[in-house]
């Protein structure tokens, strides 16, 4: 299965703001570090700010952060939103539907996948965090107590 680059792109815009310090990131700071456009970062901002993955806030000194802690936000519920997980082909129309097992075997399969990322949080995506911060250009950062801020 090969996942979506707005899947690609909610996964680091996810990372970045879970190994950021603290305070507020801007869309602009996280498409420059990822030399994604800023119009493809918005899109992605807006529909997990709707989703309630991320908090935004207005005016002069806005930006965006985490609207939860980082060990509060599973990969598996971020996966299905961004990706969408309906029929990975569409069997409308075919001849041999009514007798076909494919439908079935392929949803066996989306399932398992994503239940690999059920088992996992953004807190463990973020675990190296000093790392992170240092190729993200943070600088050194202080280890997370409990990964139970919101970053």
């Amino acid at each position: 299965m090969k996942l979506t680059k707005y899947t690609d792109y909610a996964m680091r815009l996810m990372i970045y703001l879970g190994s950021r310090p603290s305070g507020l990131s801007s869309i602009r700071e996280i498409s420059d570090t990822f030399s994604v456009s800023q119009n493809h970062m918005m899109k992605v901002v807006q529909d997990l700010a709707n989703a309630e993955f991320l908090e935004s806030v207005r005016g002069r000194n806005g930006g965006i952060r985490l609207a939860r802690p980082t060990n509060e936000i599973n990969l598996g519920a971020l996966l299905r939103h961004t990706e969408g997980l309906t029929d990975l082909i569409d069997c409308h129309g075919c001849r041999i539907a009514p007798a076909c097992a494919l439908p079935s075997v392929l949803s066996e399969a989306t399932a398992a996948f994503v239940a690999v990322f059920d088992k996992y949080t953004l807190a463990d995506l973020v675990g190296k965090r000093s790392a992170l911060g240092e190729l993200l250009g943070f600088g050194s950062l202080p280890a997370l107590k409990g990964s139970g801020g919101r970053t």
